[in-house]
């Protein structure tokens, strides 16, 4: 039986979007083949790569990718925008794909110190990370809990 595919979707794919796509590879990677995209790929937010490593995660093999590198060439079961931007501009996935809009708020925009920044990507991190498990669950697969804790909770 093949794994169904996902796409994460948000403007730049620097942040929120690279969270979910390492998040769902890590929690349920065995279930999904697990993608993000980026409307204007900006490249990693050198903030994602921090936080993401706090858990036990490591992003920065990854790179920001355009959403019409998909398009048309590989099927999505699931297009998930993670901003509203991507939601009011995502392309039309064709057969089937279904589309769910999970909005965060950008931590790239977060306007601070570095340690109040790393504070809003935390925030950011662990709200994906919620929404993420509770999915999992409505699709009746248990995730798989992360290495390490967050910190600075």
């Amino acid at each position: 039986m093949s794994k169904a595919r996902v796409l994460f979707l948000c403007t730049g794919n620097s942040a929120r979007s690279i969270m979910a796509e390492a998040l769902l590879r890590h929690h349920a990677g065995d279930h999904f083949e697990v993608y993000s995209a980026g409307l204007e790929p900006k490249g990693i937010n050198p903030y994602t790569g921090r936080v993401m490593s706090e858990i036990g995660l490591d992003v920065s093999g990854g790179r920001s990718k355009d959403v019409m590198e998909f398009l048309g060439r590989v099927h999505m079961g699931y297009v998930i925008t993670v901003c509203s931007n991507a939601e009011e501009r995502c392309p039309i996935f064709p057969f089937g794909t279904q589309r769910l809009h999970w909005p965060f708020e950008d931590p790239a925009h977060f306007e601070g110190s570095d340690e109040a920044k790393l504070a809003k990507f935390r925030e950011v991190r662990d709200l994906i990370d919620q929404r993420l498990r509770e999915w999992l669950l409505t699709q009746g697969i248990p995730p798989r809990p992360l290495a390490a804790q967050p910190a600075h909770k």
